[in-house]
C-alpha cells in the first residue's frame, strides 16, 4: 500500500474502521464495513450519497477511472476532521447492507 492509502487511512480511521483493499491498479475503501469510495492515481473519490451531495456540494464530480459507470466526488479536504466524520457516519446509514454471499 502506498504512502497516500495510509494517509487516508490515518485521517479517515478517526470515524471509525476503515480498510483500504486492492483492485484491478486501483483500491477499495471500505469504512465500518460498507464501500465509501475508491483510490485511484493517489486520488480520493467517495460515492455519491445524500449526505455527500449535501457535505460536497462544492466538490468536482468525475468518474475515478476510464470505463467507471458511476460518477464521484473527488475529496481533498483532508483537514476538516469534523466534515469527514459526518460525511462518513452519514455515508455510512445511507449506503446498502453489505449483501451475504450466496450458498454453492
Amino acid at each position: 500500500m502506498n504512502e497516500f492509502n495510509e494517509f487516508v487511512r490515518e485521517i479517515f480511521s478517526a470515524a471509525g474502521d476503515i480498510v483500504i483493499r486492492s483492485m484491478m491498479g486501483g483500491y477499495l475503501i471500505y469504512f465500518n464495513g460498507k464501500l465509501i469510495g475508491d483510490i485511484c492515481d493517489n486520488e480520493l473519490f467517495l460515492k455519491r450519497t445524500p449526505t455527500s451531495d449535501k457535505l460536497l456540494v462544492d466538490s468536482e464530480l468525475r468518474y475515478p477511472y476510464e470505463g467507471s459507470k458511476t460518477l464521484m466526488y473527488a475529496f481533498d479536504r483532508f483537514e476538516d476532521m469534523d466534515l469527514i466524520t459526518e460525511l462518513l457516519k452519514g455515508m455510512y446509514a445511507e449506503l446498502p447492507e453489505k449483501k451475504p454471499k450466496k450458498a454453492k
